[in-house]
């Protein structure tokens, strides 16, 4: 996190020191108090700090916990295994194991259930976390029309809801698979979940008429070429 003093606020620079010690210490407190239990003023503590450094960052609680989710997953990174089936794996593989940490799983639990009647909080959920683990989704997608498993897309607003599309049903399986179903995302699962999208992205990828003959119009296969025809679903 960078250091820097906020638009419109005299005073010394914000420490990244600080902010770092701040979210690592929430997401203790979390695993060990609970979300019910967790107060600024313990973060405060745990994290050396005064309260009133701690208020001058975060408002409240919902803010703060999402800061400290949010810098978990900014821990994801998008592998280059050499084929668009082995990066989604490996991707799909860390957002699971960061999803089965006590610390990520209470505290997303707890600000999505907040956010249902906080339209503020939702957003900052949106801005904070989905939005910047976008950009996996946009590495990916260009990383495989280099190799020349996607083709490229000339319909940038197409390419925005397609992107949208793939993330939301990425996320959403992995939450769903560990978060509700409370079951393990391993490899086998991963793979299986891989191929599915596979399929989706070479049907998506022809033309309305040429997606009844099995190709998907140039789509994309688990191996990597172009004109692969994606395995079936395991």
């Amino acid at each position: 996190m960078q250091s820097s003093t906020p638009a419109g606020r005299a005073g010394r620079p914000r420490s990244a020191a600080a902010d770092t010690a701040i979210l690592a210490a929430t997401r203790a407190a979390l695993v060990d108090l609970g979300w019910s239990k967790l107060a600024l003023g313990d973060v405060a503590t745990r994290a050396g700090v005064a309260k009133t450094t701690l208020y001058r960052r975060w408002a409240g609680k919902n803010e703060l916990v999402v800061d400290a989710v949010a810098e978990l997953f900014d821990e994801l990174e998008l592998p280059d295994r050499g084929s668009l089936a082995a990066d989604i794996e490996g991707v799909v593989l860390q957002f699971a194991a960061i999803l089965a940490r006590p610390e990520a799983r209470s505290g997303l639990m707890a600000v999505v259930a907040e956010s249902t009647r906080d339209d503020a909080l939702r957003e900052r959920i949106r801005t904070s976390i989905v939005e910047r683990q976008k950009r996996l989704v946009l590495e990916g997608r260009a990383r495989a029309q280099a190799r020349g498993e996607l083709p490229p897309e000339t319909d940038a607003t197409e390419a925005a809801r397609t992107a949208d599309l793939i993330f939301d049903v990425v996320a959403g399986a992995v939450v769903h698979r560990t978060l509700v179903s409370a079951r393990a995302a391993d490899e086998e699962w991963v793979r299986g979940l891989t191929q599915v999208l596979l399929w989706g992205l070479a049907g998506a990828a022809g033309e309305p008429g040429d997606r009844g003959d099995g190709g998907g119009g140039g789509g994309v296969g688990p191996g990597g070429g172009a004109d692969a025809e994606p395995a079936a679903p395991r």
